[in-house]
């Protein structure tokens, strides 16, 4: 057990826990104060997602980079365990935990699902401290340019309805790319600016 929470540690968990909490309860407090039906409307939905999804970034890079290199740990099993953990406490916090509902629950697993691989091919990619500029941009044009049609709807995928077969495909495909390559590389060292 010790190792787990050293791991957690390292990696900021707590913090982020307390941050994706925080960030829930302000998004249900205002869903309670200015819903007439008690749910989350989409925008509202996809924002509180966006604020978990950054609140998870940080805990996808450790303080040492060349140690998240090494064969002394499993870090592929980690990893793995990792981002489906966030993903679980991403879940429950988005539907379980909160007195007004966000939902459909299929839109929040879609959205959690394609964000969260979003964020993790862009720690990959990018690093983990701009790991969260995808998601931002992303989720901020589709908030703001609706989409229809089969572009469209792929193109938006966090602001389709829950039965929209573009936006399920999309957020599939991100999640698959960022689970794999967050999963089989990790996150992307930081340059020495990056370190200062």
């Amino acid at each position: 057990m010790r190792g787990l929470t050293l791991y957690a540690r390292s990696r900021r968990v707590p913090t982020a826990l307390g941050v994706a909490v925080a960030a829930t309860a302000m998004a249900s407090l205002l869903t309670t104060i200015f819903s007439d039906t008690g749910e989350a409307g989409s925008t509202v939905l996809v924002l509180t997602v966006l604020l978990l999804v950054a609140a998870v970034t940080a805990t996808l890079g450790g303080p040492d980079d060349t140690l998240d290199r090494t064969a002394a740990r499993p870090w592929g099993w980690l990893r793995t365990a990792h981002l489906a953990t966030a993903l679980g406490c991403m879940l429950m916090l988005g539907t379980l935990l909160t007195g007004p509902r966000f939902g459909p629950f299929g839109s929040v697993v879609r959205d959690t699902v394609g964000l969260l691989g979003l964020t993790a091919l862009g720690a990959a990619t990018m690093g983990t401290a701009r790991a969260w500029f995808l998601p931002l941009g992303w989720t901020l044009g589709a908030t703001a340019y609706p989409g229809t049609g089969i572009v469209g709807e792929a193109l938006t995928w966090q602001t389709q309805a829950p039965d929209s077969r573009p936006a399920a495909v999309v957020a599939a495909v991100l999640a698959a790319a960022g689970i794999c390559s967050y999963v089989s590389r990790g996150p992307r060292p930081r340059t020495s600016s990056e370190n200062i």
